[in-house]
Parts: structure tokens; sequence; C-alpha cells
């Protein structure tokens, strides 16, 4: 636990589908009392093919990130990326007074698109609350400037890790939330 008392941003990494989402929302879940603001994004689906993503605010609002046959200049594989609807959800989340921890989920190739969401991510990193997020695996200069971070705790997500974590997790930012009490 020292060494995230030391690095109050926590950011999830592992492949596709591993969980990383399930595992913030029971850390979200198990924090009774705090107050998480941020958003979550979600797989839309049509049968069994994935169409798109949606984002998702712990408010409870949400809206398209991305989706097959949108047309936008913003593009990520066969996906249109919505970013106007994105900031719109999404930016508000991350400068709520009174949050006791920010959820970022995820910092990957589409919500990188928008630049006002990079500038509010550099800014809750830098900022006193604790960060917990994900990240993709790729991306470009601007995600890789956040790996680079010595205030961030990356951890990996696997089948094995993925239910003992959020426990895990809710302590750690317990124990981080005391520190920060006590100075």
């Amino acid at each position: 636990m020292a060494v995230l008392r030391t690095r109050k941003n926590v950011l999830l990494t592992g492949r596709p589908g591993v969980g990383k989402t399930t595992v913030i929302r029971r850390v979200v879940e198990q924090l009774q009392g705090w107050r998480a603001c941020g958003f979550y994004t979600q797989e839309l689906r049509r049968q069994t093919r994935r169409i798109g993503f949606r984002v998702v605010t712990l408010d409870g609002q949400e809206g398209r990130l991305a989706e097959v046959g949108f047309d936008s200049p913003y593009r990520v594989g066969r996906y249109g990326v919505d970013v106007q609807s994105f900031e719109r959800l999404a930016l508000p989340t991350l400068t709520i007074p009174g949050a006791d921890l920010l959820v970022i989920d995820e910092i990957g190739k589409m919500e990188c698109f928008s630049r006002p969401f990079q500038q509010a991510v550099q800014c809750v990193l830098d900022g006193r609350l604790p960060v917990l997020g994900t990240i993709g695996r790729g991306g470009g200069p601007f995600m890789r400037s956040v790996r680079g971070r010595k205030d961030v705790r990356f951890i990996e997500v696997t089948g094995a890790s993925r239910t003992e974590l959020p426990s895990r997790l809710a302590q750690m930012l317990r124990a981080l939330r005391e520190d920060q009490r006590g100075q």
C-alpha cells in the first residue's frame, strides 16, 4: 500500500474484454459514502455483434461515443467517433465540487480525439483527488505521456486478478484518503 500512497492515480490496463470496467464499477460500489464522479464506457451490441460504444456518467446520463455507420471525421477502425456527445457528457463529470474520487474509463484512442478531454485528464491527474481509470494499450503521444507519469500506478487486469482487484483497490484508496486527511 505504501506505493499507492505516493501515487494517487491508478490506471488499469489489460486486453480488451478482460473486465477493466467491471473492476472499476465494483470499486465504486465498495466505496460507500464516497462521492465518485466521472464516467465509464460500455459496448453497444446487436445480438452478438459489437456495433459501438456509449459513454455512461456515474450519475446515470448516457450517450454515444462511437458507432458503426456514424459519419464522423474521427474514426477508429470501423467506428465513427461522436466527439461532441462524448465531450458534452464526460467533461462536466471531471470537475464536480465535493468529489472524493474521479473515474475515467477510459483514456483511449476514441476519447483522445478530444483536446479538451486531454487537458481535463492532465488537470485531474495533477490535482489533489485520486483518479481511478483505465488506459488503452496503443494510442498516440498523449497516451504515451500519461504512461510516463511518475504519479500513476498501473495495474494489469487479468482473468486471474479481476475478482480480487476491486476489494484490494477499494482498500488502497481508503488508505490514501486517510493519509491525505492526516496531512
